[in-house]
Formats: structure tokens, sequence, C-alpha cells
């Protein structure tokens, strides 16, 4: 239930982004994307007012919260759950509602990400969920705000399994699907039921035309390497300059290119229907896929804010385009610009997210073409073993973190005790004392249950809590008068198996106690030798 709720206001909000977005283009364009209609200065000058009026935004939040998109998700979830700072939100909203109108070849899929995530822990955080639970929260949310984006629900789903979670498990499979489902209703009913990629039509690939699509994926993964290689690196070496010469620059770049290729302006929609329509030469087209890549690189790397999934399959199509044109140099009768612009789009994702499954199934639910999947399988199997193994290519988010310095893994044996919340391992049958004897305690002990705790309070002056101590007897003696107190370490209900593990790791010993409002008032109590035992056996009780 609550992965349907937090799932449809993510998809209301990512339909105002959207909405925000198109009016922000009708003050100066006649028609959504079409920067073909606007003369030669007006192309250079609107990156560079989008630019400014992104960094007086950023000057009004905070400079220091301007990390946006899916690395920074992927971050936020390692370290913090999925918590997402609210000035980095309206950033993200804002900065990139502006970027997207300003003609910067950036995508709307690292905005929804964000937005669906941010919206989804504030909701998890509003009602004081586990943090564990936070988490599947803001998984859906992404799922429903991806959805929402590209009216692509199994894609979504698919997405944030492989490249988001980066793990498949059955528990919160289902409330993403649901939370995917609702927001691609939700566009539907919104903004209309089409898919971006339906003019895709009449495929004509068939088992002759394979060997084209083999050397052609050879060619998307080494473009696939180059872009994911330079893009890191300009990451890297401009992150000595300020944000205002970095964004400027952006600016510029995009201006510079748009005069000359106006084509290659805004999101990958204009780039794709002018790389397959008629008439198009090699030279240009060539040229167009240059001047994509350079303003793809230069925007992200830079710092503009929004996606890279979306100028991701611009490229694609673009070289599918270019090697379209190529095969009817040698073979006039063959025409395949739609077949290869389609297989660029799947080859070229997959290759730079490292991500097979999600690029197949979006280019199918985007173009809505079952018949492409065999020969996409192929293409997209060949660009990620040419972009991998020969090259050493990974996925583009992770290159991101590593270059950014973003805390994206942790050890397998925390990662195993993030899934848990304390709520779900405490032990709930325990007894406090309070100024027994320590024959009382013996006594009290030797009549308890075996799940049974004793716990003992002594009023702590110079806190405001009291201390807490788990009281234990040599079971193995059972007459043994020796009772050994373990100190009980506080911890917060929503917290995780993790927090209580670290608490414990170094003596190897003791527990916590559970709270959640007032301090004294335990809900539970969590041993390490509990926490040792799950670690075993797996089992919660």
């Amino acid at each position: 239930m609550l992965a349907t709720i937090g799932g449809a206001l993510s998809a209301l909000l990512i339909v105002g982004f959207t909405i925000t977005t198109d009016a922000l283009q009708q003050l100066y364009l006649s028609e959504k994307d079409n920067y073909n209609s606007l003369s030669k200065v007006s192309r250079f000058i609107i990156p560079i007012i989008g630019a400014i009026i992104i960094l007086l935004v950023s000057w009004v939040t905070g400079y220091k919260y301007l990390r946006t998109g899916i690395p920074f998700v992927l971050h936020r979830l390692k370290v913090a759950y999925g918590e997402i700072p609210l000035r980095n939100t309206i950033n993200q909203f804002i900065g990139s509602a502006v970027a997207l109108a300003s003609g910067f070849s950036v995508g709307r899929e690292g905005p929804a990400i964000h937005l669906g995530a941010a919206f989804s822990s504030y909701l998890g955080t509003l009602l004081k969920l586990p943090h564990n639970s936070i988490r599947t929260l803001c998984a859906c949310g992404i799922a429903a705000a991806i959805s929402a984006s590209f009216n692509t629900p199994l894609a979504a789903v698919i997405f944030v399994m492989e490249v988001i979670l980066r793990e498949y498990k059955v528990h919160i499979f289902i409330p993403i699907m649901m939370a995917s489902l609702v927001g691609s209703m939700i566009t539907s009913s919104t903004l209309g039921p089409a898919h971006e990629l339906e003019y895709f039509n009449n495929i004509a690939l068939e088992f002759a035309h394979y060997p084209v699509l083999i050397v052609f994926a050879i060619a998307i993964g080494v473009v696939a390497f180059v872009f994911n290689r330079y893009l890191v690196l300009i990451i890297k070496h401009s992150e000595k300059f300020h944000i205002v010469k970095r964004l400027l620059l952006a600016a510029l770049i995009t201006g510079a290119l748009s005069y000359i290729f106006p084509q290659a302006v805004g999101t990958n929609m204009n780039a794709i229907s002018f790389s397959i329509g008629e008439n198009s030469s090699l030279i240009l087209i060539t040229g167009l896929l240059v001047a994509k890549i350079v303003m793809t690189i230069s925007a992200l790397g830079l710092g503009i804010p929004g996606g890279a999934i979306g100028p991701i399959l611009g490229i694609g199509a673009i070289a599918g385009s270019c090697a379209a044109i190529l095969v009817q140099l040698y073979f006039p009768e063959v025409h395949l610009t739609n077949d290869l612009a389609l297989m660029g789009m799947a080859g070229m994702m997959a290759a730079t997210l490292n991500a097979p499954l999600a690029a197949l199934i979006t280019v199918v639910e985007l173009s809505n073409q079952l018949e492409i999947i065999v020969p996409a399988m192929v293409v997209i199997g060949t660009a990620c073993v040419i972009s991998g193994q020969f090259f050493g290519n990974r996925s583009l988010f992770v290159m991101q973190l590593e270059v950014q310095n973003l805390t994206y893994r942790k050890p397998p044996l925390e990662k195993s005790l993030q899934r848990i919340g304390v709520l779900g391992l405490m032990n709930e049958h325990f007894t406090i004392s309070h100024k027994l004897s320590e024959q009382e305690k013996v006594e009290h002990l030797k009549q308890a249950s075996e799940n049974s705790l004793l716990l003992d309070r002594i009023d702590n002056n110079n806190a405001d809590n009291s201390l807490y101590y788990w009281l234990q007897r040599d079971d193995s003696d059972p007459n043994s008068q020796v009772i050994t107190n373990h100190l009980l370490l506080p911890l917060h209900a929503q917290s995780t198996l993790v927090e209580a593990y670290l608490l414990l790791v170094k003596k190897r010993k003791g527990g916590v106690y559970i709270y959640d409002d007032n301090i004294d008032d335990i809900l539970g109590v969590i041993t390490f030798e509990q926490i040792r035992r799950f670690l075993v056996e797996g089992k919660i009780r």
C-alpha cells in the first residue's frame, strides 16, 4: 500500500516536472524541441541564459547542494538509505527543468530518478519507517518516476533492480512493480498513452543481416567506451574550477555547437527524428554524432543538472543511422535506417550503463516492437563484450561515483545486515529490575524462561537517560552465583542491524536496546549473539 501511495505521489511530481519543462520551452519555441525554428544567435544565447538561471538557484540554495542525478541517488542509498537533502532536490527540479528547456544535451530520466527517490524518502521519514523500509520505498519512487517519464513500466522495474539496487529480491520486487504500474497509469491518464518511439515500424531485420549487426555492435562498444572515458575525465579535471566557470563553459560549448548543428540541441528526440529522416548525408550525420557526443559529455561533465540516458539513446540512434548509410553505399537495395537506429540505442545504453536487460526492455517498450528482441540481444551482447572485456569499460554511474569519491559499496556482511530492521530481530521478552540485590537477581534469572532477558536499570545523574545492563548467568553451571553485566547501548527503532553490529563488533559481546521517541522507553533488546546467529543461520528468529 505504501509503494502504491508513494509511487502515485512520485509520478504526479514527475508529471508536474514534465509540464514545467514544456511550459518553459513554450516561452520561446513554437513547437516542443523544435530548436530549428530559432535563429542562430538565439540558439547560442539561450544555453547561456539557462546556465545563469541554474547558477542563481544554486547560489540561493548553496553550491554544496549541487550534487544531483543517478550517481548521487546511488550514493545516498548506500550511506543514508536513500534519504536525500531537500536543497539538492530543489536544485534538481528547477535546475534540470531549466537545463532541458535551454537546449542542453541532457536527459530527463536523471531528474526523474532523483525526484522520485527524494519524494519517497520524505514520505518514509514523515511516517518514521525503518531505514531499510525507506530504502525500499525509495526504489518504488524511482520505478514510478521512470515509468511516469517514459510510460515504460516493465523497463522501470528492471532498471531499478539492475542499475539502482543491483539485486533481485522477491520481497521488494512486488512493491516496485506496483509503484511502476501506478506511475504508468498516471502518465497515460494525464499525458497520453503513446510511446516516444512508436514511429519505428516495419522492422526488416533478417538472419542475413546479422553479420552487419555484429560489426555495428563492435563499433557501438568502442563508442560507448570513448563516451564513458571522456565524460569521466572531464568530471575529474574540471573539479578544480569553480562551478560558475564550469556551467558557463558548458553553455558556451552547447551554444557554439547548436549554432552549427541545431539538430543536436535538446533531448534525444530531436536528434533521432532528424537522423532517421530521408536525404541525410553521411558527412552531416557523422558531424551530428560528434556534436551530440561533445555536447553531452561537456554538459554532464561540467555539472549541468540532468540525466545521461536520454542523450545516450540519441547517440546510439545517430550512430545507427551512420551505419545504415554506410551499408547502403555498398548494398543499395538494403534499407536498415530504422532498424540500426533502434539497435544502436539498445547497444549504446547497455554498453555505457552495463545494464543489458534494462536496455533491451527499454527499447522494446519505447518502440512497441517485439520483433527486435533477438537482433537487439545480438547487438547488446556483442557491444557489452567489446566495451567491457576488450576496453575494461564499466557502468558509467559507477565510474562517476569513483571519480567523485562517493561511496557506493558496502562490505557483504554490512550489505546483508542493512536489509533487516532492528524491529525484526529484537527480543521483546524482558524484565527491567531496579535496585535489586545480587541474590534477588540470581533468583530471578533462575526462574526466567529461556528467551526472557533481565535488564538492570541504573540512574545516571550525569545524563538525561538511565544506564541499562543485560544480566547473564553462566548457563553451564546451574549453581553459579556469578552474574555478568553487559552494558546496553541505545539505538533508535528506525535503525537496521548494521548499526547495531557496528556498535558491538569491537567487543563482540553485549547488546543494544531499541527505543522510539523516549530513550528510556525500551521496545526490545538485541544482543551480539543474536546478530551472530542471524549471520550464521540466516534466520531472524
